[in-house]
């Protein structure tokens, strides 16, 4: 029996992966990898991590033990949030941008004073995590208080996190406390007028997730095998996406999955567009497109194609494509679909994640103004994800992104290089990179075939 220093496992919606890394203290080597279908649904999610081990034994050749376990999840609905703020082109952005930075599915977002019919909402939803925000610092403390009552008179069963006016951080500690809610106060999401400060709730949102998720149906077996961190997929992406912009510039990461398609930038954009922002944009961005999926989701891509194009490209309706979507495709046909229902998926992802140019008229004539996210600086365009990285033209299904030609969308220019994570790990080195950052970099150059001395790409 050999025995592997650390199990990273990548339990998804459908499918669980493990990782088996060794040296991860040091210069951390990359084994192999197994994988099985995910078993929430059958109540125990250690029921799916025990048939990757196994897969993940058959690919060594050799039965092994471990000395730790860690884990992403996306499983059991995954990391379910309600975001409630004050503006919503204000506050709200900002804390919807933590929430989603830290890899949560975002089921309400509302703006000002919570009513009746919102908190019905809540209860239904039955979120793992509440983010209240609201006001400035030293701003309205009002609403963010009223919110604050008015959830404590409903009696949530889960934690919030207050990001908002610190003038009213006691206040509503103190309200939700006494009705024995777990509040954990961290910086304001929106301290100034047009300043994002994201990053701390970023932060604390992945660290509440590890100590709640334990308790979702067909998870709370989970400890019994993983021993360390178990952060939100989405998150342990964009750690990773941002650990690699430090090292070799900006970056886009696009994740094209069976249900979702996740989209993460990571870049300040260029000085010529910042000027003509009229709002404040957050470095590191990601946006979900949850239903924009190749397996789970593909009749929604299809609909969005067009049953006209989709007979232009593939001679084929959409009665006929939907014959040939698998879960994994093994024919020539399902893979040639998936790869073209991925194509599709990124290019509409990533459309949605781009910011734009645009034209004010008034009295002085005509105003060039920016709104969201500019990608016009990104060198890199990472994929990542079951599809991407287990298609055969992984590649080239991103390359359409280069040649779109639409002058006033903030996309990425055709000189950015296209990169695969060949190795499927850039969610288990999100974990590993919270301990050794710099061995999750090797790691993950070395499954993008970046040669690291000159941070060119290995043609």
């Amino acid at each position: 029996m050999r025995t592997i220093d650390v199990l990273i496992a990548e339990i998804g919606s459908t499918t669980t992966v493990v990782n088996a890394f060794n040296n991860v203290n040091k210069d951390p080597v990359f084994l192999g990898q197994g994988l099985a279908p995910t078993t929430v649904s059958d109540g125990d999610v250690t029921i799916g991590l025990k048939d990757a081990v196994k897969d993940l034994e058959s690919n060594l050749g050799e039965t092994i033990s471990w000395n730790s376990m860690l884990a992403t999840s996306s499983a059991a609905g995954g990391l379910k949030m309600t975001v409630h703020g004050l503006v919503y082109d204000m506050t709200v952005k900002a804390a919807k941008e933590a929430a989603l930075g830290a890899g949560a599915v975002l089921h309400m977002v509302t703006a000002g004073e919570l009513n009746p019919l919102d908190l019905e909402r809540i209860q239904k939803i039955k979120p793992n995590i509440i983010l209240l925000a609201g006001g400035v610092d030293y701003g309205d403390r009002n609403t963010v208080i009223n919110n604050a009552y008015k959830l404590a008179d409903i009696g949530i069963g889960c934690p919030v996190i207050y990001a908002g006016n610190s003038a009213a951080a006691e206040d509503v500690k103190e309200i939700l406390e006494k009705n024995n809610i777990k509040v954990t106060v961290v910086d304001n999401v929106y301290p100034r007028i047009d300043e994002l400060n994201i990053e701390p709730t970023r932060r604390v949102i992945q660290k509440v997730f590890e100590d709640h998720i334990i308790k979702a149906p067909g998870m709370d077996k989970i400890r019994e095998m993983v021993t360390g961190h178990i952060i939100p997929t989405p998150g342990a992406v964009m750690n990773c996406a941002k650990l690699m912009k430090e090292r070799i510039g900006d970056l886009l990461v696009i994740d094209v999955g069976g249900a979702t398609t996740d989209v993460h930038s990571v870049t300040h954009g260029s000085e010529e567009i910042n000027k003509l922002l009229v709002s404040p944009e957050p470095e590191a961005k990601r946006t979900v497109e949850g239903d924009l999926g190749i397996y789970i989701n593909a009749f929604n891509i299809i609909k969005a194609i067009g049953e006209e194009k989709i007979i232009e490209e593939l001679s084929k309706d959409s009665k006929e494509i939907l014959k040939f979507i698998s879960a994994i495709p093994k024919t020539v046909e399902e893979k040639n679909i998936s790869e073209y229902l991925a194509n599709k998926a990124a290019e509409i992802g990533v459309d949605r994640h781009a910011g734009e140019i645009k034209y004010l008229y008034g009295p002085s004539g005509r105003v060039t103004i920016a709104q969201g996210k500019d990608l016009t600086n990104v060198k890199w365009i990472i994929g990542t994800g079951g599809a991407l990285t287990r298609l055969e033209k992984g590649r080239d299904v991103l390359s359409g992104l280069l040649k779109k030609n639409n002058p006033m969308k903030l996309f990425p220019k055709e000189d950015a290089k296209i990169l695969i994570d060949k190795d499927y790990i850039m969610a288990p080195l999100g974990v590993l990179c919270l301990t050794n950052p710099e061995g999750a970099f090797r790691l993950m150059a070395k499954s993008l075939d970046l040669d690291v001395d000159n941070l060119g790409y290995k043609e």
